[in-house]
Parts: structure tokens; C-alpha cells; sequence
């Protein structure tokens, strides 16, 4: 199954990244295909964008690396649309906006929703 990530990022240490990465890999170990936004603004800025923010501030890695909410999510969005069968979401993901706009996509289309 084509599996999109979701969890709260903005506000949490090194942007929650660790918790991405370890629901990513029990994922795909479960044979699935996951995007996750976590690997994608590291692959996207050729670093790892976590690493140097403590309190997973956007402001902080909007200057350091370069980060784009609007062209992050956008990326996010589009493949939740074009690819997607399911969004899984990270405990918290009710407190982050960008979480529910996903979610609210996700449920525009009918996608399956994956409690973690």
C-alpha cells in the first residue's frame, strides 16, 4: 500500500524527525510504500534540517536551510492526491494545522486512515 506519513513537526525537537523515521521503516518493513515529509525536506535541502533545530522552529530552518512551508506542504498535498491509498498519523497529529489540512485531503478522497 502507498502509504503518506503525518505527524506534528513545528514546535517539537529536531521537528519530531526521529518518529517519522522509525514509523517509516516499520512501514516499509511491513512491506508498504511510504512518503514521508521528514525524508523529503532533508532530500529536498540536501541536509538533514533537524539536526542544528532543538525546538523545531520553522523560523530556524527557514534561515538555515532554506525551508518553504508553502512549498513543502504543496509537495506534501500533491502526493497525498496523486499517489496516496493512505495517510498514517503520528500520536499529536490533531494539534498541527499542517497535519488536519493532510488529513482533510486525505478524507476528501476517500483515502484509508492509519492510527499509529
Amino acid at each position: 500500500m502507498k502509504i503518506y506519513l503525518a505527524g506534528p513537526m513545528r514546535g517539537i525537537p529536531a521537528f519530531n524527525f526521529p518518529a517519522f523515521h522509525a514509523a517509516a521503516a516499520a512501514l516499509r518493513a511491513q512491506g508498504h510504500t511510504v512518503f514521508s515529509p521528514a525524508e523529503k525536506d532533508n532530500e529536498r535541502h540536501g541536509t538533514d534540517i533537524s539536526a542544528d533545530n532543538p525546538t523545531g522552529s520553522e523560523e530556524l530552518a527557514a534561515q538555515q536551510h532554506g525551508f518553504n512551508l508553502r512549498e513543502a506542504l504543496g509537495v506534501d498535498l500533491a502526493w497525498i492526491c496523486s499517489d496516496a491509498e493512505a495517510i498514517a498519523l503520528l500520536p499529536g497529529w490533531e494539534s498541527s494545522k499542517g497535519v488536519r489540512a493532510e488529513v482533510a485531503a486525505a478524507e476528501a478522497l476517500g483515502l484509508e486512515k492509519i492510527e499509529l
